[in-house]
Order: C-alpha cells, then structure tokens, then sequence
C-alpha cells in the first residue's frame, strides 16, 4: 500500500499538468487528432530511448516480459486507451474549458472504479461508494455550466474517460510485466496510427518547437504517467489507483486558471470541493480481514517478503528485486491489503 499511493498520485500530477499544456497548443492551431498522435508517439518515442538505453547499459531485467499470452490484452489496451481515449478528449478539449475539462476527467476514476467493481468483483465499501457520488455530482456540475457547446464537448471527453477506464482494467491483466515495455509500445502504435491517420485527413505537422513541445508534453504526461499507473495497479489494484488517479483533474484545473487566465467561477469551485470530498474518501480507506492465498503460479518483480517464500532454480536470478516464474503456495493470515496481484479474494 505504500508503494503504490505515491506511484498512482505521482501518475495522476503528470498526466493532469498535462491537459492545460495540451490545450495551450490546441489554443496554437494543432490539430487536435494530429495532437493525439503526436502525445502517444512523444511518450513511445521517449519510452524508447529509455529502453534503449537500459540495454545499451547491461543494466539487469528486474522486470518481467510481456509474453505470447499478453498480446490480445495489449492490443485492445492499445485500442482503447492509446487510438479513441486521446481522440476524444483532444477532439473534446478543442470545444471546451480547459479548467472544466479537466474537472471532467474525474469520470475516468469513476468509469474504472464501476469497471472494476462490477466486472471484477474488487471489493467495494461505502465509503468508497459515497466518494464515487461525491466525485460524479461534481462531474455532472460541470457537464451544465455552459451552453451546448460545452455540452458535447462533456460528453466527448465522457467517452474518452469510458476509453481510459476499460483501458485501466485491461492493462490490470498486465500490470506484472516491465511497464515501460507496456507503455512504450503502446504510445508507437497507438501514436503512430492517429498521426497517420490525421495527416491523411488533412491535418499538417506544426513547426520543429512545437514538435518537440507536444513529444515532451507526451513523454511525460503519457509517457511516464503510464509507467507509474501500471506500477500503481500492481500495488493496489484497478479500482484503488483509479481513485488516486481521480487527482489528476485537480492539477489540470489549477494549471488552467493559473496559465491561461480562466475563470475561477462558482461552478468550478463547488465542484472541485465536492471531487476533492471523494477522493479523501478514498484516501482514508483502511482495509484488513484475514484472507485466504490460494496457490498460484506468476512471474514478476518482487522481494522475499511475506508473501515470496520459495525456494530458488540455479537459473534464477541472484539479489533482490529480481524476476522469476515462481509459485505461491496456500496461505491464510490477516494484514492491511489492497487487491494487488497477491490479493484479488472473495469477501
């Protein structure tokens, strides 16, 4: 639990700071599904080159490969959260408040959380059910404060946050493996196929400055946000670090009023009252019964804590963290827990 809480909130301040510096650039003439195209191949670019250079270093894998296995999960990954999540919401962006919209992407935690809780079976309390409400009533404020106009643009980034909820408990399925193997290959396919696609409906590339200011804005806010959300889903599960994640709004909220003089309007600060109540509810959870480990087989980084008591292959690899297919065996105790890889029980 705290190893995950300050990976999923430093994943929420990159990728909120993210959405008024996208939409400075929107302000500059970018297309916006040109700028789509542009954020995801800024973040596989980079993710590339830290790749690379890992390899280039001999430094030692503590991670684990994406396998065989992995490539249905990460093709609709791609599909979801990497092609139609950043469509929408540049698209939505284009139309809207900056500050607004980024308030709006509260619904994000809220379509992953419902995704988790209703698919997944990720147990759900009512405090964290009053946060959801908390966070949803300040979304709806926000979808009625202007006029049509910012209605569809509402739900346009609606769908986005629909895209990156199934996205998030998609990529749960892979959060054992290397991340930034994950995010890297998602951010070149998924910007590689909306840059195609928008040059070929007309759209042309801004000057090298701006280039190289959206492949930054992308690296991170994309790019590195991704690494730590998928770190973040290992240590707490879907529904947990969608609801860290819902701070991220708040950040690009702040920035907008801050960068590009918007209005600091009632609507704006009732809702962020009401979204900030949700997200603490969140925050204070605590969780501990005693719980039952099944046996189970994985691979994937770790230390030999409570939970890693195994014995070792002359192939496996020596010194902690390290990687290794291993196998847990039955276990019952009681601890505070999140549903994390080790914990995705019945209650």
């Amino acid at each position: 639990m705290q190893r995950g809480i300050p990976l999923a909130l430093a994943s929420a301040v990159l990728f909120g700071a993210s959405t008024p510096f996208a939409k400075l650039l929107l302000l500059g003439s970018v297309d916006p599904w040109l700028m789509a195209g542009l954020l995801y191949l800024g973040a596989g670019l980079g993710l590339a080159a830290v790749h690379i250079s890992r390899s280039a270093l001999r430094l030692p894998a503590v991670e684990a490969p994406l396998r065989r296995a992995d490539l249905p999960w990460l093709t609709a990954v791609i599909l979801f959260g990497g092609v139609l999540g950043p469509l929408l919401l540049m698209l939505g962006l284009a139309r809207s408040n900056a500050a607004a919209a980024s308030l709006l992407l509260n619904l994000e935690g809220l379509a992953t959380m419902a995704i988790a809780w209703v698919v997944y079976r990720e147990n759900v309390d009512r405090r964290l059910l009053l946060g959801a409400f908390a966070i949803l009533a300040g979304a709806v404020l926000l979808s009625w404060q202007h006029a049509t106009s910012f209605q569809w643009s509402g739900l346009l980034i609606a769908g986005a946050c629909l895209c990156w909820g199934i996205d998030n408990n998609l990529t749960r399925k892979l959060s054992s493996s290397d991340p930034v193997q994950i995010a890297m290959l998602k951010g070149l396919v998924a910007g590689a196929v909306n840059l195609v696609l928008a040059l070929r409906h007309g759209a042309t590339l801004p000057p090298p400055g701006t280039l190289a200011a959206v492949g930054l804005i992308g690296f991170l806010g994309y790019g590195v946000s991704l690494v730590l959300f998928v770190l973040g889903l290992r240590y707490l599960g879907t529904a947990r670090t969608g609801a860290y994640f819902s701070l991220a709004p708040f950040v690009g909220a702040a920035l907008a009023v801050v960068m590009l003089g918007e209005p600091l309007s009632a609507h704006l600060v009732i809702a962020g009252v009401l979204m900030a109540l949700g997200l603490w509810l969140h925050l204070a959870e605590q969780h501990e019964h005693e719980h039952l480990h099944e046996p189970m087989a994985h691979e994937h980084r770790h230390h030999h804590d409570e939970h890693h008591q195994h014995e070792h292959a002359a192939s496996d690899p020596p010194g902690e963290p390290h990687t290794h297919s291993h196998r847990h065996v039955r276990l019952v105790h009681r601890h505070p827990h999140y549903p994390d890889l080790h914990h995705r029980h019945g209650h």
